[in-house]
């Protein structure tokens, strides 16, 4: 039985701002973890996963990576796509917050962990947009975060500067990868690409394909939720923090 985590909502002085965050623990913490975020933003299905990863004995950070443009959504992860004027504004949500921004905040992150008395180690994973994010905190921060998972990740093998595949040498963490079986946002050719990064820079990793499973599988209020695949995902996600972080 993993025991109820508390939630507690923070805000966090970022080098741009303030960004509100939720900080989600159950008694000992044996290291700390980001989760960063997709592009529908913090809500009762990412705080719910964020509850049971640190059930595990992390404390779990869940920041508003979208901060800077604040108030916005909220959103409907199965429709906001599909309807002009939401897919407009996660447009504009997701163009206005660069790789970039996201890697200084992520100092800030991890300062909040610290805080709340986390040492050692750091573990992040991200979701969709997020994925990218986690692995490239991994990059900008390789004396603290030891562990980097990303799931149905997009553009995670692009030339782009700031792409996971371009920040690859930077890594020391170790670095999951899981994959939906169909994903035009990281098709073949990209995952083949940033194993070929990885590899080069000797970065221990696993890239692994879900097949059978859609871009947003994991998140419960995705349309292509599946709760095989996501508990799938769970065992992955529990066993790659716990070799590596404890």
């Amino acid at each position: 039985m993993v025991p109820s985590a508390s939630k507690r909502d923070i805000t966090i002085r970022t080098p741009d701002g303030v960004a509100r965050a939720s900080m989600f623990r159950t008694g000992q913490v044996k290291a700390g973890v980001v989760l960063y975020m997709d592009a529908f933003g913090p809500r009762p299905a990412l705080y719910d996963m964020a509850a049971r990863l640190s059930g595990h004995g992390y404390a779990v950070l869940v920041p508003d990576l979208f901060y800077r443009n604040t108030p916005y959504g909220p959103f409907d992860a199965k429709t906001a796509f599909a309807e002009e004027k939401s897919k407009a504004a996660l447009t504009a949500l997701i163009s206005g917050t660069t790789q970039d921004m996201t890697a200084r905040d992520s100092g800030a992150f991890i300062t909040a962990l610290e805080t709340e008395g986390v040492r050692g180690a750091i573990g992040v994973v991200g979701y969709c947009m997020g994925g990218g994010r986690a692995l490239n905190a991994a990059a900008a921060y390789p004396d603290k975060i030891a562990a980097a998972a990303s799931f149905h990740g997009g553009r995670l093998g692009t030339d782009a500067p700031d792409s996971p595949t371009s920040n690859a040498a930077k890594i020391k963490a170790r670095v999951y990868v899981g994959s939906a079986g169909v994903d035009g946002s990281f098709p073949p050719e990209q995952s083949a690409r940033l194993a070929r990064a990885l590899r080069e820079a000797e970065v221990d990793h696993v890239i692994e394909n879900y097949v059978g499973m859609q871009h947003g599988w994991c998140v419960s209020d995705h349309s292509v939720f599946d709760i095989a695949g996501a508990e799938r995902h769970w065992k992955r996600l529990i066993d790659f923090f716990g070799e590596t972080l404890g």
